[in-house]
């Protein structure tokens, strides 16, 4: 008997310490706010309609073996930006395994005919925390490296001549993307790779 209330006591004890502490539920529950952001024209700041908008939710692993840590995608969501440029993802929420911690949420942006995000010339630079940029107020100034730029505001350089659509195309992330889990992004990349296709003789400004 005194075996059986002394496992229970430990048994209580531990259960009480588990969910007392936020580090424990995090381990259980993966949650990310809300992402709101705008995509915008370098030249002329004008708004960029159809532009297609994806966050990959991830996980990192707590322990990790000799090669260091990994990451592991938990979901994908994908948006089209509206006529004002304008973008919502909403919020997310799901469980993790027990060797798992929030990672960072990766952000891609892509318009055909335009350079894509991250890319080198696109605004906001590429090293900026991609999540941050879209929790803060949309509108708000911030710099980093002597480089200004404004969060949740992303301006994308529009490609003027078929070589450096090509050039854009052939560094692009198509390679790396499964048509299945990323249907809008992978349907944008088809029509550039059709346009590119169809005026592969043009080279100049379209």
């Amino acid at each position: 008997m005194m075996r059986k209330f002394w496992f229970k006591l430990l048994f209580s004890s531990l259960w009480i310490v588990a969910f007392s502490f936020p580090c424990f539920a995090g381990w259980i529950v993966f949650s990310k706010p809300e992402f709101k952001g705008k995509v915008i024209e370098t030249e002329t700041k004008q708004p960029i309609e159809g532009a297609v908008v994806v966050a990959i939710y991830k996980t990192d692993s707590l322990i990790s073996g000799p090669a260091g840590g990994s990451s592991s995608i938990i979901n994908i969501k994908e948006v089209l930006t509206d006529e004002k440029g304008e973008f919502r993802i909403t919020s997310y929420t799901t469980l993790m395994g027990p060797n798992s911690a929030e990672g960072l949420t990766d952000f891609i942006i892509y318009k055909r005919g335009y350079g894509n995000y991250p890319g080198l010339h696109s605004n906001p630079p590429p090293h900026v925390l991609p999540e941050n940029l879209f929790l803060q107020e949309m509108g708000t100034k911030g710099e980093i490296y002597q480089r200004s730029f404004t969060y949740g505001v992303v301006e994308l350089p529009r490609l003027l001549t078929w070589e450096e659509r090509r050039k854009a195309s052939r560094n692009s992330i198509s390679g790396h993307i499964l048509e299945s889990e990323y249907p809008l992004l992978s349907k944008e990349i088809a029509e550039e790779q059709k346009w590119l296709r169809t005026n592969i003789n043009g080279g100049k400004r379209q």
